[in-house]
C-alpha cells in the first residue's frame, strides 16, 4: 500500500484533530484543523484511504511544511 504524507501548508497551532489512526478518510475530506492569526484552516486529505498515523496532538505548534498524518491506501 503507498503512504502519502499530509503536510501543513501553514505554521500555527492544531486546533482540533477530526479524524484518527484507523479512520476512513475521503478524498478533500479534513483531517484536523489549524489556527494561525485567528484563523481556522482545515488540513485536507489528498485523497481517499485510512488514516495510518497523526504527528501532531491537540494544543501543538507545527511549522510550515511539517507532516501532521500519513494516509495509507
Amino acid at each position: 500500500m503507498a503512504k502519502v504524507q499530509i503536510k501543513s501548508e501553514i505554521a500555527g497551532s492544531v486546533w482540533k484533530l477530526l479524524k484518527a489512526p484507523g479512520d476512513a478518510v475521503a478524498a478533500e475530506e479534513p483531517v484536523l484543523i489549524l489556527e494561525s492569526m485567528k484563523m481556522e484552516i482545515p488540513v485536507l486529505a489528498p485523497r481517499a484511504g485510512t488514516l495510518a498515523s497523526l504527528g501532531v496532538a491537540e494544543g501543538e505548534v507545527v511549522a510550515e511544511g511539517q507532516v501532521v498524518a500519513v494516509l495509507e491506501g
